[in-house]
């Protein structure tokens, strides 16, 4: 507002200086030179003015600038202080930091598993390492397969005729068919 009250001011004896200019001329022709004089006088003394007022126009432009950028500054501070504080109330909960580390050494993990697995299958296998799992692997087998005892005596070699079970194939048959 000052701003815009001076330039009204500088707008004015702008004005005033004009029409002064012009009256020392026509009292210079009547012959009024004292007059004249004066008048000169009073126009460089608005000039002076005028000159003044310019400074003041360009301080108060200078400190509207200034304040602005003040402005500026105080709310990039202020959100500066709000993300700190957010900041230093995520540290202080502490989560955050131990839920990153789970995950990393979840992930470290996981990341070794499928090493391991891709060199099984890239066949990074040495020819020892392979006997010994075909080894390992018929040992499992022979576990899981039991085999029934084995008699010891000698079997007969023909079924007695006197056997309780009637209409039962003989032996010959069976092996024919």
């Amino acid at each position: 507002q000052q701003r815009d009250k001076l330039k009204q001011y500088q707008k004015r004896i702008s004005q005033n200086l004009e029409r002064e200019r012009a009256l020392a001329r026509q009292l210079l022709k009547d012959g009024k030179k004292e007059k004249a004089m004066l008048l000169l006088k009073k126009k460089r003394y608005q000039e002076q003015l005028l000159d003044k007022t310019e400074n003041q126009i360009s301080n108060l432009e200078r400190m509207v600038q200034d304040i602005e950028f003040t402005q500026i500054e105080m709310k990039v501070i202020e959100g500066l202080k709000i993300g700190n504080e957010c900041l230093n109330k995520m540290h202080q909960v502490g989560y955050v930091n131990k839920e990153v580390e789970r995950i990393i050494g979840e992930t470290q993990d996981a990341v070794e598993y499928q090493r391991q697995i891709d060199e099984l299958l890239a066949g990074s296998l040495t020819e020892e390492d392979e006997d010994a799992i075909l080894e390992e692997l018929n040992t499992i087998t022979q576990e899981q397969m039991e085999l029934p005892e084995v008699p010891s005596e000698p079997l007969p070699e023909k079924i007695p005729e006197a056997s309780p079970i009637k209409n039962r194939p003989k032996p010959e048959l069976v092996a024919a068919s």
